[in-house]
């Protein structure tokens, strides 16, 4: 068996390494203005606590696809060009467990109906739209949720360790 050895930090300019510190601060101020904890970040890109803190330190060993998940857990784009037909709302089938950072309510019927009592805004963080799932649970039609929203339920439940049976 071989061993595996880290990624050997590539020799870049320093112009690359000062954007990529900036867009690391630029990323660590955006989750942090959405009031999103490092582990719940890390978790809905797709990638482990220190991989983020690498990110969000500019480190450049760090793949551009990681940097580019995160962004997008984040709906950032950083003047990247988005792709033409892109949902920005939709949820990941290919991850088990991902979560959105931002849950919006046009887009679930039953938590839109749920959230009644909620002005202001149009979109929730995932612990408040799992928090409204859970004490209105009793009082919701199970069978008329569409499978998008069933399968967000179920994701906000993986990502954010509820224990089947709750939701």
């Amino acid at each position: 068996m071989g061993s595996t050895m880290p990624a050997r930090t590539p020799h870049i300019a320093t112009t690359a390494a000062n954007k990529l510190i900036a867009m690391g601060k630029l990323i660590r101020v955006h989750r942090k203005a959405l009031r999103i904890s490092a582990t719940t970040a890390a978790e809905a890109a797709g990638m482990s606590r220190v991989t983020l803190h690498r990110i969000e330190n500019g480190e450049p060993s760090v793949t551009i696809g990681a940097y580019l998940n995160v962004m997008e857990s984040m709906n950032m784009d950083c003047g990247i060009i988005k792709p033409a037909e892109s949902d920005d709302n939709a949820l990941n089938v290919d991850r088990n467990g991902w979560i959105p950072v931002r849950v919006y309510l046009a887009n679930y019927p039953q938590l839109k109906q749920l959230a009644w009592q909620v002005h202001g805004t149009d979109a929730l963080t995932p612990a408040e739209a799992l928090s409204i799932y859970e004490r209105n649970w009793r009082h919701m039609d199970v069978n008329a949720l569409e499978p998008h929203e069933r399968q967000l339920v179920d994701a906000l439940r993986i990502g954010l360790g509820v224990p089947s049976g709750i939701v």
